[in-house]
């Protein structure tokens, strides 16, 4: 078994149920529905249609409308509402249709939900968990691809969680439900259905094909905070998140590149001690994200790493990131971080 699903639980009375993202999200909603009242989720068609990925499906019809309802087309609104539900003991998940459009609740996000427990002396709270599909590789265009997760990163007082896998999907989700401070949980849309290698004219491999689609019935929770072992190696670090784990993966086996690969999972809090360690052995670092370079995240890891490893590093941090661009729609395989950009990057790192 691989080193990402040695250690994962077995379902109760079938050892390989295997579900997509998709799936494994709407039962991570579906499980704390069940289990606390004061969960709610709410957002642009999450009721009745279940979500334009549907993600939601089914959910209103079991728990009802005053527990899972539509909102008006208002991100602003629906951040605000939220945040006020939660300083009054409710825990709403409300859902951002893309996160291209989360812009109109940044002020609600950055100025109350981050800020409410410092400000009121813990005397309020905001457990808010913002879901929201992100990233590129589905054709959107500038306004249905972007990765805007640095800007989270940035603010003290919120949580920033990325899946790549759907066991990680539902047990990450699951912890940031049950948090009490505000977290945004950013969903890779392109691998809702299946892992994405970075060749966009082969074929996708469906999620039950694959390992870490194996996901327990019932409730589990993965704590935040907590990186995730993707491949063991010795020749160079890779970091990623989201998709890019999938794609650095395939390229670092294509290649038969000894690396050792961890996908973050979370960026706030960032498991800091599993990157220094995997650094420490590898001695070289590379850092993988489709969001633009300049203050991407992978600008706050290449600064961690160079200020925490620099004695052990045989050659300069290399980062491979979508362009400082718009997305472009007809040039979207240009932007996006593929096979051959992240390639050449582990070959010039190796070089050195």
């Amino acid at each position: 078994m691989s080193a990402q699903t040695k250690d994962l639980p077995a379902a109760k009375g079938d050892t390989e149920r295997r579900i997509n993202m998709i799936e494994a999200i709407n039962e991570a909603l579906d499980i704390m529905l069940e289990r606390d009242p004061d969960v709610i989720i709410m957002g642009e068609d999450v009721g009745y249609f279940g979500g334009v990925f549907r993600c939601t499906a089914g959910l209103q019809e079991k728990h009802g409308k005053t527990r899972v309802f539509d909102t008006p087309i208002s991100e602003c609104g629906i951040i605000g509402v939220a945040v006020g539900m939660g300083a009054y003991g409710l825990r709403p998940v409300p859902e951002i249709q893309f996160a291209d459009y989360i812009y109109p609740g940044l002020d609600q996000l950055v100025s109350e939900a981050a800020r409410l427990r410092y400000r009121s002396a813990t005397e309020y709270i905001a457990p808010l968990t913002v879901r929201s599909p992100f990233g590129g590789g589905i054709f959107g265009g500038q306004t249905h691809s972007q990765s805007p997760e640095s800007m989270f990163t940035h603010v003290a007082g919120l949580k920033t969680v990325i899946p790549s896998t759907p066991y990680d999907a539902k047990g990450l989700l699951i912890s940031c439900i049950e948090d009490n401070d505000p977290v945004i949980f950013f969903e890779p849309k392109r691998i809702y259905n299946g892992p994405f290698t970075g060749y966009y004219d082969k074929p996708v491999e469906p999620w039950k094909k694959h390992e870490s689609s194996i996901v327990p019935e019932g409730y589990y929770s993965i704590p935040l905070g907590k990186a995730r072992k993707v491949r063991e190696g010795e020749a160079l670090t890779i970091l990623a998140y989201g998709t890019m784990v999938h794609v650095a993966e395939a390229v670092a086996r294509e290649k038969g590149i000894d690396a050792d690969i961890l996908d973050l999972r979370t960026l706030v809090p960032l498991d800091i001690e599993a990157i220094e360690a995997s650094v420490e052995k590898t001695g070289r670092c590379l850092i993988v994200h489709e969001a633009t370079r300049t203050s991407g995240f992978g600008s706050e890891l290449s600064a961690l790493v160079t200020e925490r490893c620099f004695y052990h590093l045989e050659a300069p941090v290399e980062r491979v990131t979508g362009f400082d661009t718009p997305y472009p729609h007809s040039l979207e395989w240009a932007y996006f971080p593929g096979p051959v950009r992240i390639g050449e990057a582990i070959d010039k790192l190796l070089s050195e």
